[in-house]
């Protein structure tokens, strides 16, 4: 476990979880009384913070990307150990020869640091938000320009990808990540539907079923290797297992929203077949840019694809990125509604980012409706200030929260970002003014709107009465209902980790 909360004895667990009443017991409430009064004295200082934040546990990272999840140094190493090489006029990773003009080879880059400077800025967001960027770049060009950049390099490398990123999200004390991704199998899909018409949604469906069933099984299979790998890197099963071995990693299939809509449709087909075949894809999302032109374009029709294939797949859950927006990067009109067509026409049941919130039409009932119905909003703050350049008072997170509407911390690209989550939490205390009790319902949400599989451990709001199997934790009915759950059975550690954290002489 991630904080060794193994060796706590059944009796300290159970005074978090049920106390009398459903209540913690008074240890308990101290040890949370003088944790949090020690956050309010360390809150103006970023260095004390950082240690203290970096041990809390942080349950769920709800919006990681692959690949973009992993540093530039990572990637760099990755095409070395390939024999790879890097383009000197772009610093994209190329194929051999590299003795060829323009390209020299990665292996050795690290000796010439002029040049390994440039590639790690060339794939990375480093130095913008500081005020040091390329000023001839905006961040957000900036930032989804990496990708192509070190892209070649993530092949046949992603077993290594997700044990870094677990390796990371283990050091922050992250006990669950939804890693956004997608599937090999879906560029045969975009090929088979060519350029039919992408408003015959039946039609298109009609074409790529017989199709599905074999881009799953390849997709699993691909799958199955990926985890072997990062399990063989982390030791995982082993006596020296690395503490990543103790994150739990699961998938959101996630199509790209920047290629022609017929494409679109075919990668949301395999999505939705795919999360119903394979535990492990717990849900289906939509990213790329978002004021790119294609996705401004196709928007509704996006959402439209989704609601479609949503009614004939009802059990997958949808986490939708929208609003990653603010004005002058779009024009008015295309802040108006993103967030709403998101939750009322696709169903999503969490939104990436949310930012153009109070540009909705209407914003004040959309936020009593994400409220009441328990819309998340997964909240990404280096990630908007890199690119977008929204932070501080300027970020909806407050608006998000004086509404009621639950709100995750995540990390978003913390490779291409140069973040991580802990620091995604220093951010929340510095520039957001939340304090401890805050943070604590953040990391309890985390959890509760995963899309983990089973009922949760929480009557109702997270932290509140548990269910009645576990109003007594020591029980058999409880053992038995973590043991049909895995979401309580997540959340049951969670609220050990969280005891023997606030339990740390300060």
């Amino acid at each position: 476990m991630l904080l060794a909360a193994s060796t706590v004895h059944a009796r300290k667990i159970s005074s978090v979880i049920a106390g009398h009443g459903d209540k913690p017991a008074a240890g308990a409430r101290a040890a949370e009384a003088r944790t949090a009064a020690y956050l309010d004295r360390i809150a103006d200082s970023p260095p004390r913070l950082r240690i203290f934040l970096q041990a809390m546990p942080k349950g769920a990272d709800l919006h990681n990307h692959d690949g973009g999840a992993n540093y530039a140094e990572d990637f760099l190493r990755w095409a070395a150990a390939d024999g790879l090489c890097i383009a000197t006029d772009s610093y994209r990773v190329v194929d051999p020869p590299c003795d060829a003009p323009d390209r020299i080879p990665a292996a050795g880059l690290e000796y010439d640091y002029p040049r390994y400077s440039r590639v790690i800025d060339a794939w990375s967001t480093r130095g913008f938000e500081a005020g040091v960027g390329d000023p001839r770049e905006s961040g957000y060009d900036r930032f989804f320009a990496t990708f192509a950049a070190f892209s070649r390099a993530s092949r046949h490398n992603e077993g290594k990808a997700i044990a870094a990123t677990r390796e990371q999200a283990a050091a922050d004390h992250v006990a669950y990540v939804e890693l956004s991704n997608g599937a090999r199998a879906a560029a045969d899909l975009a090929r088979q539907v060519g350029d039919m018409d992408p408003n015959d949604f039946a039609a298109l469906q009609a074409r790529l079923a017989p199709l599905l069933p074999n881009a799953v099984a390849i997709s699993s299979a691909d799958y199955d290797r990926y985890e072997a790998a990062a399990a063989e890197i982390d030791g995982c099963g082993r006596p020296a297992a690395k503490p990543a071995c103790g994150v739990e990693i699961r998938y959101l299939y996630t199509a790209l929203r920047t290629v022609p809509p017929a494409q679109v449709f075919a990668q949301l087909a395999l999505g939705f077949a795919l999360a119903e075949a394979d535990p492990r894809f717990v849900g289906v999302n939509i990213a790329a840019p978002e004021h790119d032109p294609v996705a401004v374009r196709d928007y509704v029709l996006h959402m439209r694809m989704i609601a479609f294939l949503k009614a004939r797949h009802p059990k997958v859950a949808l986490s939708l990125h929208a609003g990653e927006l603010t004005l002058g990067l779009v024009p008015p009109r295309d802040l108006s509604f993103h967030i709403r067509d998101a939750v009322e026409v696709a169903g999503a049941r969490r939104i990436g980012h949310g930012i153009d919130i109070s540009y909705e039409t209407d914003a004040t009932a959309l936020l009593k409706k994400m409220a009441r119905d328990r819309v998340a909003v997964e909240i990404n703050l280096t990630s908007n200030a890199v690119i977008l350049g929204v932070k501080g008072r300027a970020h909806p997170l407050s608006l998000y929260r004086e509404a009621g509407v639950p709100v995750v911390l995540a990390t978003d690209d913390e490779g291409v970002s140069r973040t991580d989550m802990t620091n995604e939490y220093v951010r929340a205390v510095t520039e957001q003014g939340l304090r401890y009790g805050d943070l604590k319902q953040i990391v309890r949400d985390g959890l509760q709107y995963s899309f983990l599989p089973g009922a949760s451990l929480w009557q109702d709001r997270p932290g509140g009465a548990t269910v009645a199997p576990c109003r007594v934790a020591t029980s058999s009915a409880c053992a038995e209902f973590l043991a049909a759950n895995p979401k309580a059975a997540k959340q049951r550690q969670m609220e050990i980790d969280l005891e023997v954290f606030e339990r740390i002489a300060r």
